[in-house]
């Protein structure tokens, strides 16, 4: 099964070679018909520490690395 890769927006790079990934997502509510936005955050691996508050990042699925660690930040393109 292919891994899930999110898009979002670095908002804590205070851990050691982790950071905290804001990803927002947009869908249409199934009774009022307007469009509405959910955030979630999750906690990626950043071996380099090269990414800082602001950047956007894509982080990909992979296996658990510490108990909230479940995602790693893909290099950039």
């Amino acid at each position: 099964m292919p891994k899930r890769i999110l898009q979002g927006t670095v908002v804590s790079d205070k851990n050691d070679k982790t950071v905290v990934v804001r990803v927002e997502r947009r869908f249409t509510h199934p009774l009022l018909k307007k469009t509405v936005r959910r955030s979630k955050k999750y906690h990626a691996h950043d071996e380099t520490n090269s990414k800082k508050v602001g950047d956007v990042v894509n982080i990909q699925e992979c296996a658990p690395i510490s108990k909230n660690k479940r995602w790693t930040v893909l290099p950039s393109a």
